[in-house]
């Protein structure tokens, strides 16, 4: 498994968090790909101590560092996790394992069904957690799917799938964005149970109630008016 996959690790400004989630991943893959969004901390010094590769993303937010990273991956299976500790690199392995097996292309890490730390106890966990679980819900009922967790970044995917769907989305939509034209594609999803830590250092970059629109665009966008374009020779 270890020379399968590529470990993507979009970073800002997270140098005192990216320590502990690289020392983990290394373990996991000998190819571990940064994509900076323009930190001004260290944190490029501390991921080439770890031989990791370094790119500077295009543009700013996550949508643009998961598409400015498709361009260097050339291993069968990609890994999305993120830096700030609040994703076990320890539960790669079993988030893969549906793809190795091949019964599925792309897999979800479920916070609904591994628990989270993050989701429970105020007003704007409130918000994410039901604006995840109706977007959830709307998905699994325009694709006849049973998916529990739409938005987690921690995932897994076939390269040839990810550079099929063109992705477009500049923020954390992507994630639901992946997601349904997966499904739109005829590709198969599948979900294993993941927990999710508080970040271990600092705050999140995204602040919910100035993004909430965007997400339902983006839903109503792919959930009727979103083609993807397979290349079945590929997939």
């Amino acid at each position: 498994m270890k020379n399968k996959i590529t470990i993507v690790i979009p970073a800002m400004n997270e140098a005192e968090s990216i320590p502990a989630v690289l020392s983990k991943a290394v373990k996991i893959s000998d190819d571990i790909l940064i994509v900076d969004g323009h930190s001004t901390d260290n944190t490029i010094e501390i991921a080439q101590k770890f031989n990791a590769r370094v790119v500077q993303q295009k543009g700013r937010g996550k949508g643009m560092a998961i598409q400015t990273a498709v361009d260097f991956i050339e291993r069968p299976i990609t890994v999305f996790i993120d830096a700030d500790g609040s994703h076990d690199p320890n539960m790669i392995p079993e988030l893969v394992k549906p793809i190795i097996e091949e019964k599925a292309d792309h897999v979800t890490g479920s916070r609904l069904l591994g628990g989270s730390s993050e989701l429970h106890g105020g007003f704007d966990e409130f918000l994410r957690l039901t604006g995840s679980s109706f977007i959830t819900a709307c998905i699994n009922w325009r694709f006849k799917v049973k998916l529990s967790d739409s938005q987690n970044g921690f995932r897994a995917i076939k390269t040839d799938v990810l550079r099929q769907l063109n992705l477009k989305e500049k923020i954390t939509t992507i994630e639901q964005e992946m997601i349904m034209k997966t499904l739109a594609g005829g590709w198969q999803m599948a979900e294993v149970p993941t927990h999710e830590y508080c970040r271990t250092h600092g705050v999140s970059h995204i602040k919910v109630s100035r993004v909430s629109f965007r997400y339902v665009y983006s839903l109503i966008k792919y959930l009727f008016f979103s083609r993807t374009e397979r290349n079945s020779d590929k997939a």
